[in-house]
C-alpha cells in the first residue's frame, strides 16, 4: 500500500495506548482526550513504549482541538496552505474513532448529496423513495454510527452547500423530506473542518456557519529547527514507503530549504540584516517536504543516494517561481544578493543558479 491510513499506519501505537489508557473517555471515543493528544504529540507510555509526534507545535493547541471534540461543538482547522491541516484532521479521527475514512473532500464542484445523501438511482427508480435507495454521505454516516466525520477545504465549496452543515451542526439532525423521516445524531459524533484563506477560488464561510464551530489556528513553525524537525519526519515517512535513502544523509540540504522558504516567506533573511521581496507562493512546509522526497528520489536513482544541492535546486525554483514573470525576478535577486554571498553555499548558488537559467 503506497500510503496507509493513520489507523493502519500507526496501528501499533494505538493499541499500545488504548492498552495502557485508564483515564474516562468519552461516549464511543476509542482513547481519552489525554492519550488523543499523547498520540498527537508522541512521548513515551510507562512501559516503554515510545509515540512517535505526529504534530510538532504548541501543546496547547493540540489540547484545545481535542477538547473541543470532545464536547458538542465542531472543530475548525484554520492555517495557510502546509501548516499540516489535513494531517492533524486525519490523526485526530483516527483517534477518536479508529477510522480516518469518514470524509468530504472540498472543491467548488462538491454537490449537496456529498455532505447529505444522494440516492441510488436504480432502486429509486424501480421501487420509489426508501431507505435502500439511500446512498448515505459519510457525515450521515458518522452521524449515525457516533464517529468523527472530516470536511476538508470547507472554504472550496461553494457557500450554499457550506451551510447545508448548519442544521447537522446545530440540531444534530440531518433531515430526509423524502421520506418524512431523519437521522439523529448519537453520542460520540462530531466533525472536523479544515480551511484556509490564502489561495485562490476561496469561499467565505457565512457568520452563522462558523458561529457552529470552535476554530483552532494552525500557525506555522515558530523556529527553523522545529520546521527542520517536521520536515525531516515526513520525508523519513514518506521515504520508507518508497524505499528512499535515510533522511540523515540529507539533514544539511533540509536545513537550507528551509532557510530559503522561511526568509523569502518572511520576507527577511534570518539575521535580520537584508529585506527580500516575498513571491507569490506560500513557500509551506508541506512544500518544502514535497521538494526534499524529490530530491531525495533524484539522488536513489540518478545519483549516489545522497542528497545534495543539485537534486533539491529545481525543485526550489519550481516551488518559488509561480508567477513566471514577477517570481523570477524575485528568485534572481534572492540568489545574487544572499545566496551567492552566504559562506558554504557555493555549490547551492551554482545548482540554482544552472536550473534558473
Amino acid at each position: 500500500m503506497l500510503r496507509a491510513h493513520a489507523e493502519h499506519a500507526f496501528a501499533d501505537e494505538l493499541a499500545a495506548l488504548a492498552a495502557q489508557d485508564d483515564r474516562p473517555r468519552p461516549a464511543r471515543w476509542k482513547l481519552s482526550p489525554w492519550a488523543v493528544a499523547t498520540y498527537l504529540l508522541g512521548g513515551t507510555l510507562p512501559d516503554g513504549t515510545v509515540i512517535t509526534p505526529k504534530y510538532v507545535g504548541p501543546r496547547r493547541i493540540v489540547e484545545v482541538a481535542v477538547t473541543t471534540l470532545a464536547t458538542d461543538r465542531a472543530l475548525l482547522l484554520l492555517g495557510v496552505p502546509g501548516t499540516a491541516k489535513t494531517w492533524v484532521s486525519e490523526h485526530l479521527a483516527a483517534a477518536v474513532s479508529g477510522d480516518s475514512t469518514l470524509l468530504v473532500q472540498g472543491t467548488a464542484g462538491t454537490p449537496e448529496e456529498a455532505i447529505r445523501y444522494g440516492w441510488n438511482y436504480a432502486q429509486l427508480l424501480a421501487h420509489g423513495p426508501s431507505r435502500d435507495a439511500l446512498v448515505p454521505s459519510p457525515v450521515m454516516r458518522a452521524m449515525a454510527e457516533g464517529m468523527t466525520a472530516r470536511v476538508e477545504e470547507l472554504t472550496r465549496i461553494p457557500a450554499d452547500v457550506q451551510d447545508t452543515l448548519i442544521t447537522i451542526l446545530s440540531e444534530k439532525t440531518l433531515p430526509i423530506p423524502e421520506l418524512g423521516q431523519e437521522t439523529q445524531a448519537v453520542r460520540g459524533f462530531n466533525l472536523i473542518a479544515t480551511a484556509n484563506d490564502r489561495d485562490r477560488g476561496v469561499n467565505d464561510l457565512s457568520s452563522a456557519l462558523r458561529r457552529r464551530f470552535n476554530t483552532v489556528v494552525l500557525p506555522l513553525p515558530e523556529s527553523a529547527d522545529a520546521e527542520v524537525d517536521i520536515v525531516s519526519r515526513r520525508v523519513d515517512q514518506i521515504g520508507r514507503s518508497l524505499d528512499l535513502p535515510a533522511v540523515p544523509d540529507g539533514v544539511d540540504e533540509i536545513r537550507r530549504v528551509v532557510t530559503v522558504f522561511r526568509e523569502l516567506r518572511d520576507g527577511v533573511t534570518t539575521d535580520g540584516r537584508t529585506k527580500l521581496k516575498s513571491p507569490s507562493g506560500t513557500l509551506s512546509t508541506a512544500e518544502a517536504i514535497s521538494v526534499v522526497t524529490g530530491g531525495l528520489a533524484l539522488a536513489a536513482h540518478f545519483g549516489d543516494g545522497v542528497l545534495r544541492p543539485s537534486d533539491v535546486a529545481a525543485g526550489i525554483l519550481g516551488a518559488v517561481v509561480r508567477d513566471p514573470a514577477a517570481d523570477r525576478v524575485v528568485w534572481q535577486e534572492y540568489l545574487e544578493a544572499v545566496v551567492r554571498e552566504r559562506d558554504g553555499w557555493t555549490d547551492f548558488y551554482r545548482a540554482c543558479r544552472e536550473v534558473s537559467a
